[in-house]
């Protein structure tokens, strides 16, 4: 072999002894290149230098870090120094020989600790040393690394880190020889590995100091860049695992902690995404990378967490482990919210996110014994997925823990990191008696207010909560005797947010209780907790929560004035901190608000001011200012659209269109609108007649349908002739206001089912709608009572024709309505008219207005509805209420006193937004079977205004869309497998079960039957109600009235002997009639036209049933045991009459204790008629004043429609 084939290959020898760290080696190596190469002599005199100092840093402890100085006693500074760097000046012919002397100088500088010379004498970067820094040998690319993380660390123990980052970033390129896909050898894979690690840890460093900011586009580029190393490795066939990367370093895992830190950081605060070092993809969006990327780094990090750690004994804690259980909880809060949509996170959606974090909490407990907050997080993640039962055993767990490792605490004096603090614990309390007041029903509400008695007592305890004032104070607090604080003072969001539990859970006891004796004082103790809530001091007065139920719960209690000055004081709150709580969604507080003014209408209507409770309804609308950000800008297009045009869109992507905050809003909230515009149309039918209401009612199903999609049924057909309809500005496309609400302009034309019956054919024309908002309504006008629309449809109405066999002939308008007379509408003052520009374009969707805005603008038509309500009567006192004492709402303090409306009001400065609750996903089909459920009772009401408009044959159609909806979710139940829901029990967060829902349709069709005058059929219909639900409001009012009816012989039974047709159509009944001075004398038969009562209260009708018995057995001179043959009878045997009165008395007094019928007037009022008839004055009097009491704080709808899930916002 030649020479310079012999010193090539010594030479190559060198290079893979230092690039492979067998330094052994070097020594031998360097004598035969001295030998051989004596123009090398700066190469050698390096790989000495070198051999050196490895040889000093393997004395140093196997603890200490290579970052630890080695003494000069082990390595021989004062020669090793000046030998090297004489090579240096010598060397002239091998450029890459002096850059690696050069950095050897550095290091040994570096290695004794003399930091600052071994800064000077470190090259600059690769590329300023070396004319062609591409075709450089391995050892100078380990050179290369090795001097940028020398200097950079030196920079960093001067305390210079952002420099020392600069340094880290420019020699990134020295990186690309690792990224190039060729397997590194030992020493570039060391000191690559240092170099990431440093470099990640100095950022991580600097970001926790603020001296860099996340915002930064490169924040995350020396964690990616760790994250390619690492995926790099991986595809060289040498995966990295966990451990220590080399002697004293930090843990690996630890870098991807950091990571993990940093990119939570950026999710947390809504940071733009870092576009450094990252390979973007057009076909994601910039949140959908985050997503990605984080849920990498996520799955890297746990699995290193979980293969290097052991599960605890009994004196140890997990304390890494529950750090970063936390800290993906705090990311999935972000993720699962309202700010973060579906498609942001990728395939699964936010179910599949939170599966994830379920499969997450559960490896994690296999490394925690009794981790109270595993267990929270656990409660948490299981709810809001909609798994209740494994959602409260972890609860339950979680409480049982809790309670005796408090109990243990308070016993030993010794506090106990594990467990969660006193604030946490009264919070988790809180959400799980929200969750089961809000998603329950009768085994929740008992469940919930068990806890809330434990919650109490737990208050009770702990020491007095922190001022409000003094939230951000630190405090001396109350020490043992060894100076530990065992029981820290709470701050005040807790103690409001703990007492509004334990009053919603008092308040949904009351109304599910069957125990009507503690139904007064559980109300009562119910208010007294939304007080402590909102106490000034030491609550949260601006809870917009509390205020929601206070006013409800208020209003059940028909303290109407409390109850309209809480909701008003709410919905006058100043607007200041509207964008300071991104977690609550856009416009989070004029959706929490929309139930309020729900609230305020039905408030206004039991006043008797019902203009005013229109314009109620339309403030929950008004107050997003434009339609547009309600409903999205492609649905106001302002033209009609035929129905092949909207399928043609609805097969499009929208992408191009804006969507409104309807496509953002949840189930719940959106059946708060429905609910609202039914209160609407159920005040419209009060104040223009029902056939005003069937005209209208088409819109209630367009707002369905663009709340919740496509309707399941079509509406009601007929091959009859529509007849012609009212006359109105509405009967063509709108150019100014054709209002969903009903206070301007004439509805259209457009019904959900076809007036072309014969019953409507056979009337006369409708009368044209009079204006109502904006303009006084004629004196002549006749003013009607306020009538009771239940959720079913069926209504408490004064306007049926008398003439029939109704359920309600003994109860005249003046009976019924004595002292609460509708005000006449010409005393209303006239609004003041607009002073904004042109009106906006009416919403339509399928052709059909569902939303035209106010022509004014929403502050300036909120402070003028307020000032005009303030100058309306609302201050008087109810009549039956005086001597009582009002619950007035304590504000002193908590408030400010205006008087710009006229009168003193409660003004709050600012609402806060209710305590974060987790957002449910339901399944497809749950949520699928809650929007039939609301269909139905939608398709119900239609079927009412029907029927009190007497189009008989369309509300049956109505009818019939509800039944065929029943009879698929029935179909449906059937076939679930799971268990979880039956024909009575629809399962959490359901609304009612199908069996109710039966009752409901079966009751409406009693009410229609009883329309008709087939009282029997009507009797029927009430009977088949009941046996699908035993406890139907309704259907017992309606069917006790009918018994009361045949007990009283107001219905006589109907002929044994069939009548005959003749041909004229007329029918002749062969039975024998009644003779005519008994029913003239003993009898009250059925009266042909409306008279006025002759005795107060509708008493003394009758005389005593004794008297009336004696009387028909006298008139038909035989006992009553001796029954006539059937074609002689004219009336029931006394045995009969007796048990129809004792069975309608008993279920209308079990109605009346119950939580749907203890404020439930009509039962009150037919359970007095009941005590009449059985002659008991005393009771039916007292009774009966209980129901003008009732009806004088009575809405136009039931109180529990404000809220589709109870007590809670």
């Amino acid at each position: 072999m030649s020479k310079s084939g012999k010193v090539a290959q010594y030479l190559g020898r060198l290079e893979d002894a230092r690039c492979d760290g067998k330094w052994d080696d070097v020594p031998e190596l360097v004598r035969k290149v001295r030998k051989h190469a004596t123009d090398r002599l700066c190469l050698t005199t390096t790989a000495e230098t070198e051999y050196a100092i490895i040889k000093a840093s393997q004395k140093q402890t196997p603890d200490s870090r290579p970052a630890t100085a080695v003494s000069s006693k082990d390595l021989d500074v004062a020669q090793l120094i000046p030998r090297l760097l004489s090579a240096i000046d010598a060397e002239t012919s091998y450029p890459e020989d002096k850059y690696q002397a050069q950095v050897c100088v550095g290091w040994l500088h570096w290695t004794v600790g003399e930091y600052s010379h071994a800064s000077t004498r470190l090259p600059q970067n690769l590329d300023s040393e070396l004319d062609q820094p591409s075709g450089v040998s391995e050892w100078t690319r380990v050179c290369s690394l090795k001097a940028a993380y020398l200097k950079a660390n030196c920079l960093a123990r001067n305390g210079e880190s952002v420099p020392a980052l600069s340094i880290f970033e420019s020699a990134l390129v020295s990186l690309s020889h690792v990224w190039s896909g060729q397997k590194g050898r030992k020493q570039l894979r060391f000191w690559a590995e240092l170099f990431l690690t440093e470099f990640c840890m100095l950022q991580a460093q600097a970001l926790e100091r603020g001296e860099k900011s996340l915002e930064d586009p490169n924040s995350l580029a020396p964690f990616r860049s760790w994250a390619k190393y690492w995926e790099v490795s991986k595809a060289q066939g040498s995966p990295l695992v966990g451990g220590y990367g080399f002697r004293g370093a930090v843990p690996r895992r630890r870098v991807w902690n950091e990571y993990y830190a940093a990119i939570s950081g950026i999710l947390q605060q809504d940071l733009p995404f870092p576009t450094g070092f990252v390979n973007a993809t057009n076909a994601s969006s910039a949140r959908n990378q985050l997503r990605v990327e984080l849920k990498k780094v996520e799955t890297t990090y746990e699995g290193l967490l979980l293969s290097e750690t052991s599960f605890p004994r009994a004196d140890e804690q997990r304390q890494e482990m529950e750090d970063f259980v936390a800290a993906v909880m705090r990311n999935w809060s972000v993720l699962s919210g309202r700010d973060w949509h579906e498609q942001d996170l990728g395939p699964g959606g936010k179910e599949g996110l939170s599966r994830g974090i379920l499969d997450i909490l559960y490896r994690a407990a296999t490394k925690t014994f009794h981790s109270t907050a595993i267990l929270r997080y656990l409660f948490t993640v299981h709810l809001s997925v909609a798994e209740f039962d494994l959602a409260f055993h972890a609860f339950d767990s979680y409480l049982e823990i809790v309670k005796k490792g408090k109990a243990r605490v308070d016993k030993t004096g010794h506090p106990e990191s594990s467990l969660d603090d006193d604030a946490t614990i009264l919070e988790t309390i809180s959400q799980a008696v929200t969750a089961l007041c809000k998603y329950g029903f009768q085994d929740a509400a008992g469940k919930a207010h068990d806890l809330g008695v434990e919650l109490e007592a737990m208050l009770q305890k702990l020491p007095a909560p922190l001022p409000n004032a003094q939230d951000n104070i630190t405090t001396l607090e109350e020490e043992d005797g060894n100076g530990v604080i065992l029981h820290p003072r709470i701050s005040s969001r807790i103690y409001a947010l703990s007492w509004q539990a334990i009053g919603v859970s008092q308040a949904q006891w009351s109304r599910t209780t069957f125990d009507a004796a503690i139904r007064t004082e559980t109300q009562a103790k119910a208010i007294r907790s939304f007080q402590k809530s909102l106490s000034p001091e030491n609550g949260n007065p601006t809870d917009v929560r509390t205020l929601f139920t206070l006013g409800l719960l208020l209003a059940e209690q028909r303290e109407l004035t409390a109850a309209i000055d809480i909701v008003k004081a709410a919905l006058m709150s100043n607007k200041k901190t509207g964008d300071q709580f991104p977690e609550s969604g856009s416009y989070w507080r004029e959706r929490l608000l929309i139930p309020l003014w729900h609230l305020l209408a039905l408030l206004l209507s039991a006043r008797q001011d019902f203009i005013m409770a229109a314009r109620a309804c339309e403030g929950a609308f008004e107050q997003f200012d434009d339609p547009a950000v309600l409903f999205g800008s492609e649905d106001l297009q302002g033209a009609f659209r035929s129905e092949h045009l909207n399928e043609v869109e609805a097969r499009n992507e929208k992408t191009h269109h804006a969507k409104g905050l309807v496509d953002e809003m949840d189930d719940l909230e959106k059946e708060g609108m429905i609910e609202v515009k039914m209160t609407q149309l159920a005040l419209l039918e009060l104040l223009e007649g029902p056939e005003v209401a069937v005209n209208a009612s088409h819109e209630l199903l367009v707002l369905y349908t663009r709340l919740f999609g496509g309707l399941q049924q079509k509406a009601p057909t007929t091959q009859k002739t529509a007849p012609e309809v009212p006359k109105s500005s509405a009967g063509t496309i709108r150019s100014l206001r054709g209002s969903i609400f009903g206070t301007k302009s004439d509805r259209t034309s457009r019904n959900p089912g076809p007036i072309g019956t014969a019953e409507s054919r056979a009337s006369t024309a409708l009368p044209e709608r009079p204006q109502t908002a904006r303009t006084p309504v004629s004196t002549a006008t006749t003013a009607p009572t306020i009538h009771v629309t239940k959720e079913n449809g069926e209504a408490e109405d004064t306007r049926r024709s008398r003439r029939s066999s109704s359920v309600r002939e003994r109860r005249s308008d003046s009976t019924r309505r004595n002292s609460l007379k509708k005000r006449e509408p010409s005393a209303q003052p006239r609004r003041a008219s607009s002073s904004g520009g042109g009106p906006r374009a009416s919403t339509v969707v399928d052709g059909e207005d569902f939303y035209t805005p106010m022509v004014d603008g929403g502050t300036h038509g909120r402070a003028d509805f307020f000032a005009w309500s303030s100058k309306s009567d609302l201050s008087r006192q109810q009549s039956f209420s005086k001597g009582r004492g009002l619950l007035r709402f304590d504000s002193s303090a908590s408030s400010t006193r205006a008087s710009a409306a006229g009168s003193e009001s409660l003004v709050l400065d600012s609402l806060s937004p209710p305590g974060a609750l987790t957002i449910v996903q339901f399944p497809k089909d749950q949520v699928k079977r809650q929007r039939q459920t609301i269909l139905v009772r939608v398709w119900l009401m239609i079927a009412a205004f029907y029927r009190r408009a007497k189009m008989y044959g369309d509300a049956k159609g109505a009818i019939d869309e509800a039944r065929k909806l029943v009879d698929g979710l029935e179909s449906e139940v059937a076939k679930d497998t799971s268990g979880s829901i039956t024909l009575r029990d629809p399962g959490w967060g359901g609304k009612k079960s199908v069996e109710e829902l039966w009752g409901d349709v079966h009751s409406e069709m009693g009410y229609l039957a009883l329309s008709e005058s087939a009282p029997y059929i009507a009797r029927d219909y009430f009977e088949e109600a009941l046996m699908y639900h035993p406890d139907h409001p309704s259907a017992i009012v309606g069917l006790s009235n009918i018994l009361l009816d045949i007990y009283s012989e107001a219905l006589l039974p109907p002929p044994a002997i069939p009548s005959i047709v003749l041909p004229d159509s007329q029918s002749t009944n062969l039975a024998p009639s009644p003779p005519r001075q008994k029913t003239k004398s003993n009898l009250p038969n059925v009266r042909n036209t409306p008279t006025l009562p002759s005795t107060p209260l509708g008493l003394g009708i009758l005389d005593s049933p004794p008297h009336n018995i004696a009387s028909v057995q006298e008139s038909n001179g035989a006992s009553a045991e001796e029954l006539p043959a059937p074609y002689k009878a004219v009336s029931l045997p006394l045995v009969d009459r007796l048990a129809a009165r004792d069975r309608a008395y008993g279920l209308l007094s079990g109605l009346t204790k119950l939580g749907t019928g203890w404020n439930y007037s009509d039962a009150w009022f037919a359970l007095a008629r009941a005590h009449e008839d059985s002659g008991q004055l005393d009771k039916a009097k007292e009774v009966l004043w209980w129901c003008v009491e009732l009806e004088e704080g009575t809405g136009v709808r039931e109180w529990n429609c404000v809220s589709a899930s109870g007590y809670v916002l």
